[in-house]
């Protein structure tokens, strides 16, 4: 939410979770003007992901990632909601 009195935002955070571990193992803050879309990437810069299983939320759902995930040797499994409407509606056929 935004706070009037400072004229500021609220800060977003993306975080790397690891289940093995049950920790935060990467975090980035996200641009004022930026989403998790762009934040991602940064994110998967930091990480060592040969090997692993990358989840994200729908917003994540992204060619660009996938690609990058791939190119770093990681597989991945992405959430699927309308913000990709031909893939959501392969699905529901």
């Amino acid at each position: 939410s935004y706070d009037k009195s400072r004229r500021r935002g609220a800060i977003h955070v993306i975080s790397a979770f690891s289940t093995m571990h049950s920790l935060v193992i990467g975090q980035i803050k996200t641009d004022e003007k930026s989403n998790e879309i762009t934040a991602i990437p940064e994110l998967l810069n930091m990480l060592d992901i040969k090997g692993k299983i990358i989840t994200t939320d729908a917003m994540g759902c992204q060619k660009d990632i996938a690609e990058k995930i791939q190119k770093q040797g990681g597989d991945y499994l992405f959430a699927v909601k309308g913000n990709q409407g031909r893939l959501n509606k392969a699905f529901e056929e």
